[in-house]
């Protein structure tokens, strides 16, 4: 069985960001780095959290973008609220949860509660939900919670 995992093209700071992965997410190392020709680091392999991931020192030609994100599975508001603040910072906020990191690597922080109250039974709460998801950068347990009561 074929095993695949994500390859992210970085211009020059894979290292830095995958070292800096390995450090924020639990159950996290690095694995192997291959030697560029120049010096440095060509690619670096790191298992964040259990899954595997590639970073290559590329150079300028290609960027990431948003087409391309990482959903980070949170159980609470402490939660959301650590990855967020560690990961936004040097980078940018976006809209719904999603942030792009000072890598340029987009995250969606997104703790269990969003899918309780926008895919909830009660279909005006969901509504609710959605709506109050819609205004947020960083999601907000009980502003989405509150939302979906009514």
């Amino acid at each position: 069985m074929p095993k695949i995992h994500p390859f992210l093209w970085f211009d020059s700071q894979a290292e830095e960001a995958m070292r800096f992965y390995v450090l924020l997410f639990p159950n996290s190392k690095i694995l192997s780095s291959m030697p560029a020709p120049q010096g440095g680091v060509l690619t670096i392999e790191a298992e964040i959290d259990g899954q595997r991931v590639t970073g290559l020192n590329g150079g300028p030609i290609y960027k990431l973008s948003e087409a391309v994100s990482f959903v980070i599975d949170c159980q609470d508001q402490a939660e959301v609220d650590h990855y967020w603040d560690k990961l936004v910072e040097g980078g940018e906020p976006s809209m719904c949860g999603w942030l792009k990191d000072r890598y340029g690597l987009s995250w969606q922080v997104v703790p269990k509660q969003l899918f309780e109250t926008i895919g909830g039974p009660d279909a005006a709460g969901r509504e609710r939900a959605m709506a109050a998801m819609m205004q947020m950068r960083k999601l907000d347990v009980a502003k989405l919670q509150a939302a979906y009561a009514g």
